[in-house]
């Protein structure tokens, strides 16, 4: 696969010996790497990955040496600390390194925090985004984040800070006052809370929610529920992490817009979702 695609003409940029490039992997689907990724991949010495980056991807680095850092929720797993002053070294060491993160590393990664230490340790570095698990995982789901039919909103939250614990600094109230549709990363692990909160808040129990496990792969499971239920149905469900959770009328949409279940010649549940009628034609 690693020799089969020849990168198109242009000024590509050049992974130098000491320098750190951080990376977005995309959701899983290593379709959704970008081009900048892929040029990445080729030229680096050593990759240091995440738990959530789809081994696959790693095959379009044969050359280069692989060290896992992921990270996940319960499990043992290397401190945040000690992974960005191994960057720090290894750069050092004259390696052209690249960190992949799963999504984008800017959004709910720790990018921020490793750009940061190397930077503190005069270590080049640069920026590749990546398509978030929150947009794309959600896209192949059926989803979209945004519909003017629905939200002129949306929000994204994490479901656990640095301690692993529900983030004592959000404010459920103002987040379901302010946004017509949430995103929420992480939070498997406290949905019963989250949901709870968003209930006390004042969102109806019949709200729609949909949990996208394992997005964008072919383990990839979408579970439709309602606020008031979810918490039983993803008891029942048995569904696991990693997950986005989606909560507001755009989960609606999957009714007519699961384009995986369309190409298996499977009809939409419902051509007008939202009980509007036929959509007006685009100005």
């Amino acid at each position: 696969m690693t020799d089969s695609l020849s990168l198109p003409g242009h000024d590509w940029p050049e992974l130098k010996p000491g320098w750190v490039w951080l990376c977005g992997a995309g959701p899983g689907d290593p379709g959704l790497l970008t081009l900048h990724a892929v040029n990445a991949l080729r030229q680096a010495d050593v990759v240091v990955y995440d738990a959530l980056v789809q081994e696959s991807i790693l095959e379009w680095a044969p050359k280069a040496e692989h060290i896992y850092a992921g990270k996940r929720g319960g499990k043992p797993s290397a401190k945040q600390r000690d992974i960005s002053l191994h960057l720090v070294e290894l750069a050092r060491e004259g390696k052209r390194v690249l960190r992949l993160k799963g999504g984008d590393p800017f959004v709910f990664g720790r990018g921020g925090e490793e750009a940061q230490t190397l930077i503190q340790h005069d270590i080049p570095v640069r920026i590749i985004p990546g398509i978030s698990a929150g947009i794309g995982g959600l896209a192949y789901a059926g989803i979209p984040v945004t519909h003017r039919d629905v939200n002129q909103s949306v929000t994204f939250v994490t479901g656990h800070d640095q301690s692993g614990n529900t983030p004592q600094s959000l404010d459920w109230n103002a987040i379901s006052r302010g946004s017509q549709v949430l995103v929420i990363y992480m939070g498997m692990k406290h949905l019963d809370q989250i949901m709870t909160s968003l209930l006390e808040a004042g969102r109806p129990s019949s709200e729609p929610v949909a949990i996208v496990t394992n997005a964008t792969t072919d383990a990839q499971q979408v579970l439709e529920t309602t606020l008031g239920s979810a918490v039983a149905d993803v008891a029942a469900s048995g569904l696991e992490p990693p997950a986005i959770i989606c909560v507001g009328r755009s989960v609606l949409m999957r009714q007519v817009l699961d384009w995986q279940s369309l190409a298996k010649g499977e009809v939409p549940r419902n051509l007008d979702p939202l009980g509007r009628g036929r959509p007006a034609e685009s100005a």
